[in-house]
């Protein structure tokens, strides 16, 4: 009985751990993919620029929202 529910916590765990991973891998593919779609923009269209980063630097920060709450999301996975 003891054994079983050791187990459960610690495949929890390791679940948290491995879906935090996912969520950091996730954010920095995104991150990236959006930093060089917009520098392709930039080079093909340079007086508009100045909206092509504006918008980047949003989106980008809604992914680290995204991935800030799936980690808080895996840590409560971990520490219940």
């Amino acid at each position: 009985m003891f054994l079983q529910l050791l187990l459960e916590a610690t495949l929890g765990v390791m679940g948290a751990g491995i879906g935090a991973g996912l969520v950091a891998i996730g954010a920095g593919l995104g991150i990236g993919r959006i930093g060089g779609s917009a520098m392709e923009a930039m080079a093909r269209q340079p007086e508009a620029a100045g909206k092509v980063q504006g918008a980047m630097l949003i989106i980008a920060a809604l992914i680290e929202v995204a991935a800030l709450f799936g980690l808080v999301i895996c840590l409560l996975i971990a520490l219940a």
